[in-house]
């Protein structure tokens, strides 16, 4: 079966990217996030956000479930950025409007918070 996911230069888009220190200003404004962490389940067991695991392998799997979030703002991050870059792409080519991803992932989030 061939991947579903995004490679490479052909896919791409007009990516939209939010700073850690700008996601942590929007969560204390108590802002409404529809945030979806990409690492796989075992990393997000490990720790997480208390967001929605939606891991970038599995992500094709979730496009219905996501599809009221369509013309909303989604937030996608991972453990460094790399797989929500994927992520970020694959959304967009299945019609998802507003699909941001957290610069730098969830290390950058913890360096901000420290």
């Amino acid at each position: 079966m061939a991947n579903p996911l995004p490679s490479g230069l052909f896919y791409q888009t007009n990516m939209k990217e939010i700073s850690a220190s700008d996601l942590i200003k929007r969560k204390a404004l108590g802002e409404e996030l529809i945030l979806i962490d990409v690492r796989e389940e075992w990393e997000f067991d490990e720790e997480n956000l208390g967001t929605k695991c939606c891991p970038l392998g599995e992500l094709p799997l979730f496009l219905e479930e996501l599809s009221d979030f369509k013309q909303q703002e989604i937030i996608v991050f991972c453990k460094t950025g790399d797989r929500s870059k994927k992520a970020q792409k694959f959304l967009f080519k299945n019609g998802f409007l507003e699909v941001t991803m957290l610069a730098g992932g969830l290390e950058a989030y913890r360096a901000a918070i420290s």
